[in-house]
Protein backbone atom coordinates (compact mmCIF):
# COMPACT_ATOMS: atom_id res chain seq x y z
CA UNK A 1 0.00 0.00 0.00
CA UNK A 2 1.28 3.49 -0.85
CA UNK A 3 2.18 5.55 2.21
CA UNK A 4 1.60 9.27 2.71
CA UNK A 5 5.31 9.91 2.18
CA UNK A 6 5.19 8.13 -1.20
CA UNK A 7 2.14 10.11 -2.22
CA UNK A 8 3.72 13.44 -1.23
CA UNK A 9 6.74 12.72 -3.43
CA UNK A 10 4.54 11.68 -6.34
CA UNK A 11 2.49 14.84 -5.92
CA UNK A 12 5.65 16.94 -5.93
CA UNK A 13 6.66 15.17 -9.12
CA UNK A 14 3.34 16.20 -10.66
CA UNK A 15 4.25 19.77 -9.73
CA UNK A 16 7.50 19.43 -11.67
CA UNK A 17 9.77 18.91 -8.66
CA UNK A 18 12.58 16.48 -9.49
CA UNK A 19 15.13 17.42 -6.85
CA UNK A 20 14.87 17.83 -3.08
CA UNK A 21 17.79 19.05 -0.96
CA UNK A 22 17.77 17.58 2.52
CA UNK A 23 19.58 15.97 5.41
CA UNK A 24 18.31 12.77 7.04
CA UNK A 25 17.02 12.15 10.54
CA UNK A 26 14.54 9.83 12.18
CA UNK A 27 11.86 12.53 12.04
CA UNK A 28 11.64 11.99 8.27
CA UNK A 29 12.28 8.23 8.14
CA UNK A 30 9.02 7.74 6.27
CA UNK A 31 10.18 10.10 3.55
CA UNK A 32 13.62 8.50 3.31
CA UNK A 33 12.03 5.15 2.55
CA UNK A 34 9.77 6.82 0.01
CA UNK A 35 12.72 8.44 -1.75
CA UNK A 36 14.31 5.01 -2.08
CA UNK A 37 11.13 3.66 -3.63
CA UNK A 38 10.81 6.72 -5.90
CA UNK A 39 13.92 5.66 -7.86
CA UNK A 40 15.44 9.16 -7.97
CA UNK A 41 12.39 11.04 -9.18
CA UNK A 42 12.36 13.20 -7.23
CA UNK A 43 15.90 12.57 -6.09
CA UNK A 44 17.21 13.27 -2.61
CA UNK A 45 20.43 15.32 -2.67
CA UNK A 46 22.39 15.37 0.56
CA UNK A 47 24.44 18.43 1.55
CA UNK A 48 26.44 18.49 4.78
CA UNK A 49 23.97 20.57 6.78
CA UNK A 50 20.30 21.49 6.69
CA UNK A 51 21.11 25.18 6.32
CA UNK A 52 22.93 24.30 3.11
CA UNK A 53 19.86 22.39 1.93
CA UNK A 54 17.75 25.53 2.32
CA UNK A 55 20.38 27.66 0.55
CA UNK A 56 20.46 25.13 -2.30
CA UNK A 57 16.68 25.21 -2.62
CA UNK A 58 16.90 29.02 -2.71
CA UNK A 59 19.68 28.90 -5.31
CA UNK A 60 17.71 26.44 -7.41
CA UNK A 61 14.73 28.80 -7.38
CA UNK A 62 16.87 31.82 -8.24
CA UNK A 63 18.48 30.23 -11.27
CA UNK A 64 15.48 28.32 -12.63
CA UNK A 65 12.40 30.39 -11.74
CA UNK A 66 10.97 27.14 -10.33
CA UNK A 67 10.01 26.36 -6.74
CA UNK A 68 12.98 25.04 -4.77
CA UNK A 69 12.31 22.28 -2.23
CA UNK A 70 14.25 21.36 0.91
CA UNK A 71 13.68 18.87 3.70
CA UNK A 72 14.81 18.37 7.29
CA UNK A 73 14.07 16.22 10.28
CA UNK A 74 12.24 17.39 13.39
CA UNK A 75 13.65 19.61 16.12
CA UNK A 76 17.27 20.62 15.47
CA UNK A 77 17.16 19.71 11.79
CA UNK A 78 14.16 21.93 11.26
CA UNK A 79 15.77 24.79 13.15
CA UNK A 80 18.86 24.55 10.95
CA UNK A 81 16.77 25.37 7.87
CA UNK A 82 15.80 28.81 9.07
CA UNK A 83 18.71 30.94 7.83
CA UNK A 84 18.41 29.64 4.28
CA UNK A 85 14.64 30.04 4.36
CA UNK A 86 14.93 33.65 5.55
CA UNK A 87 17.33 34.22 2.67
CA UNK A 88 14.57 33.02 0.31
CA UNK A 89 11.88 35.06 2.07
CA UNK A 90 13.79 38.33 1.98
CA UNK A 91 14.94 37.91 -1.64
CA UNK A 92 11.39 36.93 -2.72
CA UNK A 93 12.27 33.43 -3.90
CA UNK A 94 9.75 30.52 -3.98
CA UNK A 95 10.81 27.68 -1.67
CA UNK A 96 8.85 24.85 -0.04
CA UNK A 97 10.20 23.26 3.15
CA UNK A 98 9.09 19.77 4.19
CA UNK A 99 9.77 19.20 7.87
CA UNK A 100 9.43 16.15 10.13
CA UNK A 101 7.78 16.17 13.56
CA UNK A 102 7.42 13.73 16.45
CA UNK A 103 4.50 11.30 16.41
CA UNK A 104 1.12 12.86 17.16
CA UNK A 105 0.69 10.79 20.32
CA UNK A 106 3.82 12.36 21.85
CA UNK A 107 3.07 15.99 21.02
CA UNK A 108 2.58 18.20 24.04
CA UNK A 109 4.63 15.95 26.31
CA UNK A 110 7.96 17.79 25.99
CA UNK A 111 9.13 14.79 24.02
CA UNK A 112 12.69 14.52 22.73
CA UNK A 113 13.28 16.96 19.82
CA UNK A 114 9.72 18.27 20.15
CA UNK A 115 9.62 21.88 19.00
CA UNK A 116 6.57 24.01 18.22
CA UNK A 117 7.37 24.03 14.51
CA UNK A 118 4.24 25.87 13.40
CA UNK A 119 5.25 28.80 15.59
CA UNK A 120 8.92 28.48 14.61
CA UNK A 121 8.17 28.75 10.89
CA UNK A 122 5.31 31.22 11.13
CA UNK A 123 7.35 34.35 10.47
CA UNK A 124 9.48 32.97 7.65
CA UNK A 125 6.57 31.33 5.84
CA UNK A 126 3.73 32.69 3.74
CA UNK A 127 2.00 29.39 4.46
CA UNK A 128 2.63 26.87 7.24
CA UNK A 129 0.50 23.87 8.14
CA UNK A 130 0.77 20.56 10.02
CA UNK A 131 -0.44 17.47 8.17
CA UNK A 132 -2.55 15.79 10.85
CA UNK A 133 -4.18 13.11 8.69
CA UNK A 134 -3.47 11.34 5.42
CA UNK A 135 -6.38 13.00 3.65
CA UNK A 136 -4.74 16.43 4.12
CA UNK A 137 -1.54 15.61 2.25
CA UNK A 138 -2.89 16.30 -1.22
CA UNK A 139 -4.24 19.78 -0.61
CA UNK A 140 -1.36 20.79 1.69
CA UNK A 141 1.23 20.00 -1.00
CA UNK A 142 -0.86 21.74 -3.63
CA UNK A 143 -1.41 24.82 -1.50
CA UNK A 144 2.22 25.04 -0.41
CA UNK A 145 3.50 24.86 -3.99
CA UNK A 146 0.87 27.29 -5.22
CA UNK A 147 1.51 29.76 -2.41
CA UNK A 148 5.29 29.69 -2.81
CA UNK A 149 4.98 30.31 -6.54
CA UNK A 150 2.31 33.00 -6.26
CA UNK A 151 3.89 34.98 -3.42
CA UNK A 152 7.52 34.24 -4.32
CA UNK A 153 7.99 33.24 -0.71
CA UNK A 154 8.40 30.30 1.63
CA UNK A 155 5.77 27.66 2.37
CA UNK A 156 6.25 24.99 5.05
CA UNK A 157 4.51 21.68 5.64
CA UNK A 158 5.12 19.77 8.88
CA UNK A 159 4.66 16.00 8.80
CA UNK A 160 4.53 13.98 12.06
CA UNK A 161 6.38 10.67 11.74
CA UNK A 162 3.29 8.50 12.05
CA UNK A 163 1.41 10.47 9.40
CA UNK A 164 4.25 9.89 6.95
CA UNK A 165 3.77 6.14 7.37
CA UNK A 166 -0.04 6.07 7.14
CA UNK A 167 -1.75 4.65 4.09
CA UNK A 168 -2.09 7.37 1.51
CA UNK A 169 -5.45 8.92 0.69
CA UNK A 170 -5.23 10.20 -2.87
CA UNK A 171 -8.84 11.34 -2.92
CA UNK A 172 -10.74 11.97 0.32
CA UNK A 173 -14.33 10.88 0.87
CA UNK A 174 -16.80 13.14 -0.85
CA UNK A 175 -18.16 14.67 2.33
CA UNK A 176 -18.50 18.00 4.05
CA UNK A 177 -15.03 19.26 5.00
CA UNK A 178 -13.14 17.34 2.31
CA UNK A 179 -10.93 19.29 -0.09
CA UNK A 180 -10.22 18.32 -3.70
CA UNK A 181 -7.33 20.48 -4.87
CA UNK A 182 -5.44 20.34 -8.14
CA UNK A 183 -1.95 20.76 -9.53
CA UNK A 184 -0.98 24.01 -11.23
CA UNK A 185 -0.11 27.59 -10.39
CA UNK A 186 -1.22 30.53 -12.48
CA UNK A 187 0.38 33.92 -12.81
CA UNK A 188 -1.79 36.75 -14.03
CA UNK A 189 -0.27 39.88 -15.49
CA UNK A 190 -0.77 42.85 -13.21
CA UNK A 191 -1.25 45.89 -15.46
CA UNK A 192 -1.33 49.47 -14.16
CA UNK A 193 -4.25 51.74 -15.10
CA UNK A 194 -3.79 53.92 -18.19
CA UNK A 195 -4.20 57.13 -16.17
CA UNK A 196 -1.29 56.11 -13.95
CA UNK A 197 0.82 55.32 -17.02
CA UNK A 198 0.11 58.71 -18.56
CA UNK A 199 0.94 60.49 -15.31
CA UNK A 200 4.24 58.62 -15.03
CA UNK A 201 5.08 59.47 -18.65
CA UNK A 202 4.41 63.16 -18.03
CA UNK A 203 6.91 63.18 -15.18
CA UNK A 204 9.54 61.29 -17.15
CA UNK A 205 9.06 63.47 -20.23
CA UNK A 206 9.50 66.60 -18.12
CA UNK A 207 12.80 65.40 -16.66
CA UNK A 208 16.04 66.67 -18.17
CA UNK A 209 18.38 64.36 -16.24
CA UNK A 210 16.70 60.98 -15.93
CA UNK A 211 18.27 58.05 -14.07
CA UNK A 212 16.96 54.48 -13.94
CA UNK A 213 17.54 52.10 -11.04
CA UNK A 214 16.68 48.48 -11.90
CA UNK A 215 16.35 45.52 -9.56
CA UNK A 216 15.55 41.84 -9.89
CA UNK A 217 11.91 42.68 -10.60
CA UNK A 218 13.08 44.02 -13.98
CA UNK A 219 14.49 40.65 -15.04
CA UNK A 220 12.80 39.67 -18.29
CA UNK A 221 12.29 43.29 -19.28
CA UNK A 222 15.76 43.94 -20.72
CA UNK A 223 14.59 45.02 -24.17
CA UNK A 224 12.02 47.37 -22.70
CA UNK A 225 14.53 48.85 -20.25
CA UNK A 226 16.97 49.55 -23.06
CA UNK A 227 14.26 51.23 -25.15
CA UNK A 228 13.06 53.38 -22.26
CA UNK A 229 16.63 54.38 -21.41
CA UNK A 230 17.21 55.35 -25.02
CA UNK A 231 14.04 57.42 -25.26
CA UNK A 232 14.73 59.23 -22.00
CA UNK A 233 18.45 59.63 -22.60
CA UNK A 234 18.95 57.89 -19.25
CA UNK A 235 21.60 55.70 -17.72
CA UNK A 236 20.74 52.50 -15.85
CA UNK A 237 22.15 51.59 -12.45
CA UNK A 238 21.53 48.13 -10.98
CA UNK A 239 20.73 46.98 -7.46
CA UNK A 240 22.74 43.91 -6.47
CA UNK A 241 19.86 41.48 -7.01
CA UNK A 242 19.44 43.02 -10.45
CA UNK A 243 23.09 42.38 -11.29
CA UNK A 244 22.18 40.39 -14.41
CA UNK A 245 19.13 42.38 -15.56
CA UNK A 246 21.21 44.20 -18.20
CA UNK A 247 24.71 43.34 -19.44
CA UNK A 248 27.58 45.55 -18.29
CA UNK A 249 28.95 46.08 -21.79
CA UNK A 250 26.15 48.53 -22.63
CA UNK A 251 27.76 52.01 -22.48
CA UNK A 252 24.92 53.56 -20.45
CA UNK A 253 24.82 50.84 -17.76
CA UNK A 254 26.51 52.45 -14.78
CA UNK A 255 26.80 49.26 -12.72
CA UNK A 256 26.01 48.67 -9.07
CA UNK A 257 24.72 51.29 -6.69
CA UNK A 258 25.26 51.93 -2.99
CA UNK A 259 28.10 51.00 -0.67
CA UNK A 260 29.35 48.42 -3.18
CA UNK A 261 28.47 50.63 -6.11
CA UNK A 262 30.25 52.52 -8.84
CA UNK A 263 31.15 56.17 -8.97
CA UNK A 264 29.24 56.41 -12.27
CA UNK A 265 26.05 55.18 -10.59
CA UNK A 266 26.52 57.43 -7.61
CA UNK A 267 27.11 60.55 -9.70
CA UNK A 268 24.13 59.81 -11.95
CA UNK A 269 21.66 59.21 -9.14
CA UNK A 270 22.84 62.13 -7.02
CA UNK A 271 22.68 64.57 -9.96
CA UNK A 272 19.47 63.38 -11.63
CA UNK A 273 16.27 65.41 -11.53
CA UNK A 274 14.07 62.37 -12.21
CA UNK A 275 14.50 58.78 -11.00
CA UNK A 276 12.69 55.76 -12.46
CA UNK A 277 12.84 52.76 -10.11
CA UNK A 278 11.97 49.46 -11.78
CA UNK A 279 11.47 46.29 -9.74
CA UNK A 280 13.71 47.24 -6.85
CA UNK A 281 13.32 47.78 -3.13
CA UNK A 282 16.78 49.33 -2.73
CA UNK A 283 16.72 50.42 0.91
CA UNK A 284 19.58 52.86 1.51
CA UNK A 285 18.40 56.48 1.60
CA UNK A 286 21.94 57.87 1.60
CA UNK A 287 22.49 56.45 -1.90
CA UNK A 288 19.23 57.81 -3.32
CA UNK A 289 18.44 61.44 -4.19
CA UNK A 290 17.81 63.68 -1.23
CA UNK A 291 14.11 64.07 -0.58
CA UNK A 292 12.67 66.80 -2.77
CA UNK A 293 15.69 66.97 -5.10
CA UNK A 294 14.31 64.60 -7.76
CA UNK A 295 10.92 63.44 -8.92
CA UNK A 296 10.44 59.68 -8.59
CA UNK A 297 8.47 57.17 -10.64
CA UNK A 298 8.38 53.61 -9.30
CA UNK A 299 7.27 50.38 -10.98
CA UNK A 300 6.67 47.33 -8.79
CA UNK A 301 4.59 44.19 -9.03
CA UNK A 302 3.42 44.72 -5.46
CA UNK A 303 1.63 48.02 -4.83
CA UNK A 304 2.54 47.77 -1.14
CA UNK A 305 6.20 48.33 -2.02
CA UNK A 306 5.65 51.53 -3.98
CA UNK A 307 6.75 54.57 -2.01
CA UNK A 308 8.14 52.69 0.97
CA UNK A 309 11.77 53.76 0.33
CA UNK A 310 11.27 57.26 -1.05
CA UNK A 311 8.18 59.39 -1.67
CA UNK A 312 7.04 58.84 -5.26
CA UNK A 313 5.40 61.24 -7.67
CA UNK A 314 3.90 58.42 -9.72
CA UNK A 315 3.58 54.71 -9.09
CA UNK A 316 2.85 51.89 -11.52
CA UNK A 317 1.68 48.72 -9.82
CA UNK A 318 2.35 45.95 -12.30
CA UNK A 319 4.72 43.57 -13.97
CA UNK A 320 7.84 45.49 -15.02
CA UNK A 321 7.81 44.31 -18.62
CA UNK A 322 4.13 45.04 -19.15
CA UNK A 323 4.32 48.40 -17.37
CA UNK A 324 7.28 49.50 -19.49
CA UNK A 325 5.54 48.34 -22.67
CA UNK A 326 2.51 50.45 -21.75
CA UNK A 327 4.73 53.40 -20.87
CA UNK A 328 6.84 53.45 -24.06
CA UNK A 329 4.18 54.88 -26.44
CA UNK A 330 3.71 57.88 -24.14
CA UNK A 331 7.42 58.70 -23.84
CA UNK A 332 8.96 61.44 -25.94
CA UNK A 333 12.48 60.95 -27.23
CA UNK A 334 14.79 63.53 -25.70
CA UNK A 335 16.68 65.32 -28.46
CA UNK A 336 19.22 66.85 -26.08
CA UNK A 337 21.60 63.96 -25.39
CA UNK A 338 24.00 65.93 -23.19
CA UNK A 339 22.97 64.11 -20.00
CA UNK A 340 23.22 60.68 -21.66
CA UNK A 341 26.61 61.50 -23.15
CA UNK A 342 27.82 62.53 -19.70
CA UNK A 343 26.59 59.29 -18.18
CA UNK A 344 28.38 57.26 -20.83
CA UNK A 345 31.58 59.25 -20.32
CA UNK A 346 31.37 58.59 -16.58
CA UNK A 347 30.88 54.86 -17.24
CA UNK A 348 33.96 54.72 -19.49
CA UNK A 349 35.97 56.63 -16.90
CA UNK A 350 34.82 54.28 -14.13
CA UNK A 351 36.01 51.21 -16.05
CA UNK A 352 39.40 52.88 -16.51
CA UNK A 353 39.54 53.60 -12.78
CA UNK A 354 38.72 49.97 -11.99
CA UNK A 355 41.41 48.74 -14.35
CA UNK A 356 44.00 51.04 -12.83
CA UNK A 357 43.00 50.09 -9.28
CA UNK A 358 43.04 46.37 -10.15
CA UNK A 359 46.64 46.55 -11.36
CA UNK A 360 48.03 48.33 -8.32
CA UNK A 361 50.59 46.28 -6.40
CA UNK A 362 50.32 45.54 -2.68
CA UNK A 363 52.05 43.19 -0.24
CA UNK A 364 49.85 40.29 -1.36
CA UNK A 365 47.64 39.93 -4.45
CA UNK A 366 45.28 42.82 -5.04
CA UNK A 367 41.81 41.20 -4.69
CA UNK A 368 40.47 43.53 -7.36
CA UNK A 369 42.86 41.93 -9.85
CA UNK A 370 41.34 38.51 -9.18
CA UNK A 371 37.92 39.69 -10.38
CA UNK A 372 39.35 41.84 -13.18
CA UNK A 373 41.31 38.92 -14.69
CA UNK A 374 38.25 36.69 -14.55
CA UNK A 375 36.01 39.24 -16.27
CA UNK A 376 37.32 38.84 -19.83
CA UNK A 377 37.69 35.09 -19.32
CA UNK A 378 34.09 34.46 -18.31
CA UNK A 379 32.66 31.70 -20.50
CA UNK A 380 29.42 32.43 -22.31
CA UNK A 381 26.29 31.63 -20.32
CA UNK A 382 28.19 31.56 -17.03
CA UNK A 383 26.32 31.55 -13.72
CA UNK A 384 28.02 33.59 -11.01
CA UNK A 385 27.43 33.47 -7.28
CA UNK A 386 28.92 35.52 -4.48
CA UNK A 387 29.05 35.32 -0.73
CA UNK A 388 28.81 38.19 1.74
CA UNK A 389 32.05 39.98 2.57
CA UNK A 390 34.60 42.36 1.11
CA UNK A 391 34.91 40.09 -1.94
CA UNK A 392 31.32 40.95 -2.81
CA UNK A 393 32.52 44.45 -3.68
CA UNK A 394 34.96 43.20 -6.30
CA UNK A 395 32.35 40.74 -7.64
CA UNK A 396 29.86 43.60 -7.97
CA UNK A 397 32.24 46.12 -9.53
CA UNK A 398 35.00 44.42 -11.46
CA UNK A 399 33.10 41.67 -13.31
CA UNK A 400 31.62 42.80 -16.62
CA UNK A 401 28.61 40.56 -17.22
CA UNK A 402 27.55 39.84 -20.78
CA UNK A 403 24.11 38.98 -22.14
CA UNK A 404 22.97 35.49 -21.19
CA UNK A 405 24.89 35.34 -17.92
CA UNK A 406 23.16 34.95 -14.55
CA UNK A 407 24.35 36.18 -11.17
CA UNK A 408 23.00 36.26 -7.64
CA UNK A 409 23.86 36.46 -3.96
CA UNK A 410 22.09 36.95 -0.64
CA UNK A 411 20.92 40.44 -1.48
CA UNK A 412 18.65 41.35 1.42
CA UNK A 413 19.59 39.10 4.32
CA UNK A 414 23.24 39.47 3.26
CA UNK A 415 24.06 36.34 5.18
CA UNK A 416 27.39 34.56 5.02
CA UNK A 417 27.28 31.09 3.56
CA UNK A 418 25.16 30.90 0.39
CA UNK A 419 27.87 31.43 -2.26
CA UNK A 420 28.94 27.76 -2.41
CA UNK A 421 25.51 26.08 -2.06
CA UNK A 422 24.01 28.47 -4.62
CA UNK A 423 26.73 27.39 -7.05
CA UNK A 424 26.14 23.69 -6.39
CA UNK A 425 22.40 24.06 -6.93
CA UNK A 426 23.00 26.10 -10.08
CA UNK A 427 25.17 23.33 -11.48
CA UNK A 428 22.63 20.60 -10.66
CA UNK A 429 19.93 22.69 -12.36
CA UNK A 430 22.11 23.62 -15.36
CA UNK A 431 24.69 20.86 -15.91
CA UNK A 432 25.66 22.37 -19.27
CA UNK A 433 26.56 25.84 -17.96
CA UNK A 434 29.79 27.14 -16.37
CA UNK A 435 29.45 28.14 -12.72
CA UNK A 436 31.82 30.33 -10.69
CA UNK A 437 31.45 31.10 -6.98
CA UNK A 438 33.25 34.08 -5.42
CA UNK A 439 33.78 33.39 -1.71
CA UNK A 440 35.84 34.90 1.10
CA UNK A 441 37.87 32.70 3.41
CA UNK A 442 35.53 33.49 6.31
CA UNK A 443 32.47 32.12 4.52
CA UNK A 444 34.48 29.22 3.13
CA UNK A 445 35.60 28.23 6.63
CA UNK A 446 32.09 28.72 7.97
CA UNK A 447 30.49 26.14 5.69
CA UNK A 448 31.94 26.21 2.18
CA UNK A 449 34.71 23.74 2.99
CA UNK A 450 32.16 21.21 4.20
CA UNK A 451 30.27 21.51 0.94
CA UNK A 452 33.41 20.55 -0.98
CA UNK A 453 32.67 17.09 0.44
CA UNK A 454 29.27 17.35 -1.26
CA UNK A 455 30.98 18.37 -4.50
CA UNK A 456 33.33 15.39 -4.22
CA UNK A 457 30.43 13.05 -3.51
CA UNK A 458 28.57 14.14 -6.63
CA UNK A 459 31.69 14.79 -8.72
CA UNK A 460 30.46 12.66 -11.61
CA UNK A 461 27.22 14.67 -11.74
CA UNK A 462 28.99 18.01 -11.42
CA UNK A 463 31.69 17.39 -14.03
CA UNK A 464 31.54 19.08 -17.42
CA UNK A 465 31.84 22.86 -18.00
CA UNK A 466 33.90 24.83 -15.46
CA UNK A 467 32.77 24.67 -11.84
CA UNK A 468 35.11 26.94 -9.88
CA UNK A 469 35.02 27.95 -6.22
CA UNK A 470 37.25 31.02 -5.99
CA UNK A 471 38.44 31.62 -2.41
CA UNK A 472 39.94 34.97 -1.42
CA UNK A 473 42.36 34.13 1.38
CA UNK A 474 43.22 37.25 3.38
CA UNK A 475 43.04 35.68 6.88
CA UNK A 476 40.63 38.40 7.97
CA UNK A 477 36.87 38.83 8.33
CA UNK A 478 37.54 41.78 6.12
CA UNK A 479 34.15 43.44 5.61
CA UNK A 480 33.50 43.59 9.35
CA UNK A 481 37.05 44.84 9.95
CA UNK A 482 36.44 47.79 7.63
CA UNK A 483 32.97 48.36 9.07
CA UNK A 484 34.54 48.58 12.53
CA UNK A 485 36.87 51.25 11.25
CA UNK A 486 34.45 53.28 9.13
CA UNK A 487 31.28 53.03 11.22
CA UNK A 488 32.51 52.61 14.76
CA UNK A 489 35.82 54.44 14.59
CA UNK A 490 37.42 51.37 16.18
CA UNK A 491 40.68 49.73 15.14
CA UNK A 492 40.72 46.15 13.94
CA UNK A 493 40.17 43.74 16.85
CA UNK A 494 42.37 40.73 16.00
CA UNK A 495 40.65 38.40 18.49
CA UNK A 496 37.44 38.58 16.48
CA UNK A 497 38.78 39.38 13.01
CA UNK A 498 41.83 37.20 12.39
CA UNK A 499 41.24 33.88 10.66
CA UNK A 500 43.43 30.76 10.59
CA UNK A 501 45.42 30.31 7.40
CA UNK A 502 43.95 27.14 5.92
CA UNK A 503 45.38 25.40 2.83
CA UNK A 504 42.15 25.48 0.83
CA UNK A 505 43.61 24.25 -2.46
CA UNK A 506 45.43 21.39 -0.72
CA UNK A 507 42.20 20.44 1.04
CA UNK A 508 40.45 20.25 -2.32
CA UNK A 509 43.17 17.92 -3.60
CA UNK A 510 42.63 15.64 -0.58
CA UNK A 511 39.00 15.30 -1.66
CA UNK A 512 39.90 14.43 -5.25
CA UNK A 513 39.07 17.86 -6.64
CA UNK A 514 41.46 20.20 -8.42
CA UNK A 515 43.19 22.62 -6.08
CA UNK A 516 45.07 25.68 -7.37
CA UNK A 517 46.83 28.14 -5.08
CA UNK A 518 48.09 31.48 -6.36
CA UNK A 519 50.14 33.96 -4.34
CA UNK A 520 51.85 35.78 -7.23
CA UNK A 521 50.03 38.71 -8.89
CA UNK A 522 51.77 37.90 -12.17
CA UNK A 523 50.13 34.46 -12.16
CA UNK A 524 46.52 35.48 -11.51
CA UNK A 525 45.45 35.24 -15.14
CA UNK A 526 47.23 31.92 -15.64
CA UNK A 527 45.58 30.53 -12.50
CA UNK A 528 42.15 31.40 -13.91
CA UNK A 529 43.11 29.76 -17.22
CA UNK A 530 44.01 26.54 -15.41
CA UNK A 531 40.80 26.60 -13.36
CA UNK A 532 38.54 27.25 -16.35
CA UNK A 533 40.05 24.37 -18.34
CA UNK A 534 40.20 21.80 -15.52
CA UNK A 535 38.52 18.44 -15.99
CA UNK A 536 36.83 18.49 -12.57
CA UNK A 537 35.51 20.97 -9.99
CA UNK A 538 38.16 23.41 -8.77
CA UNK A 539 39.00 25.25 -5.57
CA UNK A 540 40.99 28.27 -6.73
CA UNK A 541 42.71 29.95 -3.79
CA UNK A 542 44.17 33.44 -4.09
CA UNK A 543 46.29 34.88 -1.28
CA UNK A 544 45.06 38.49 -1.26
CA UNK A 545 45.83 41.64 0.66
CA UNK A 546 43.41 42.44 3.51
CA UNK A 547 44.41 46.11 3.46
CA UNK A 548 42.70 46.84 0.14
CA UNK A 549 39.56 48.55 1.40
CA UNK A 550 36.12 48.00 -0.18
CA UNK A 551 35.62 51.76 -0.31
CA UNK A 552 32.26 53.25 -1.34
CA UNK A 553 32.09 55.45 -4.45
CA UNK A 554 32.04 58.50 -2.24
CA UNK A 555 33.39 58.48 1.29
CA UNK A 556 31.10 60.31 3.71
CA UNK A 557 32.74 62.69 6.14
CA UNK A 558 31.81 60.73 9.28
CA UNK A 559 33.16 57.53 7.72
CA UNK A 560 36.42 59.26 6.81
CA UNK A 561 36.79 60.66 10.32
CA UNK A 562 36.01 57.31 11.95
CA UNK A 563 38.46 55.47 9.71
CA UNK A 564 41.22 57.99 10.36
CA UNK A 565 40.60 57.72 14.10
CA UNK A 566 40.58 53.92 13.98
CA UNK A 567 43.75 53.63 11.91
CA UNK A 568 45.75 55.66 14.45
CA UNK A 569 45.66 52.62 16.72
CA UNK A 570 45.10 49.86 14.20
CA UNK A 571 47.53 46.91 14.03
CA UNK A 572 47.47 47.20 10.22
CA UNK A 573 47.50 51.00 10.10
CA UNK A 574 50.52 51.42 7.81
CA UNK A 575 49.39 48.99 5.11
CA UNK A 576 45.72 49.99 5.28
CA UNK A 577 46.46 53.71 5.08
CA UNK A 578 48.86 53.27 2.16
CA UNK A 579 46.45 51.03 0.25
CA UNK A 580 43.51 53.40 0.69
CA UNK A 581 45.60 56.38 -0.40
CA UNK A 582 46.81 54.59 -3.53
CA UNK A 583 43.28 53.53 -4.53
CA UNK A 584 41.98 57.09 -4.28
CA UNK A 585 45.08 58.33 -6.11
CA UNK A 586 44.29 56.01 -9.04
CA UNK A 587 40.77 57.40 -9.15
CA UNK A 588 42.01 60.99 -8.98
CA UNK A 589 44.51 60.36 -11.78
CA UNK A 590 41.86 59.08 -14.18
CA UNK A 591 39.46 61.92 -13.38
CA UNK A 592 42.22 64.48 -13.82
CA UNK A 593 43.53 62.91 -17.04
CA UNK A 594 40.14 62.72 -18.76
CA UNK A 595 38.34 65.50 -16.93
Amino acid sequence: MTQVADYVLSRLREWGVHRVYGYPGDGINGFLGAFDRAKNDPEFLQPRHEEMAAFMACGHAKFTDEVGVCMATSGPGAIHLLNGLYDAKLDHVPVVALVGQQRRTSLGADYQQEVDLATLFKDVSEYVQVCMTAAQARHLVDQAMRTAAATRGVATIIFPEDVQEEDAVTAPDRAHGSVFSGVGSYRGQVIPPVDDVRHAAEILNAGEKVAILAGQGARGAAAELVEVADLLGAGVAKALLGRDVLPDDLPFVTGPVGLLGSRASDDMIMKCDTLLMVGTGFPYAEWLPEEGKARVVQIDQDARRIGRRVPVDAGLAGDAREALRLLIPYLERKEDRTWRAGVEADVAEWWRILERQAHQRFDAINPQLVAWELSDRLPGGAILTADSGSGTTWWARQLRLRAGMRASLSGTLATMGPGVPYAIAARFAHPDRPVVAFVGDGAFQMNGMNEMITVARYADRLAGPPLVFCVLNNQDLNMVTWEQRAMGGDPKFPASQDLPDVPYAAYAELLGLTGIRCADPDEVGAAWDRALTADRPVVLEFVVDANVAPMPPHVMSDQAKNTAKALRHDPDRVGATAAAFRQKLAEFFEVRRHG
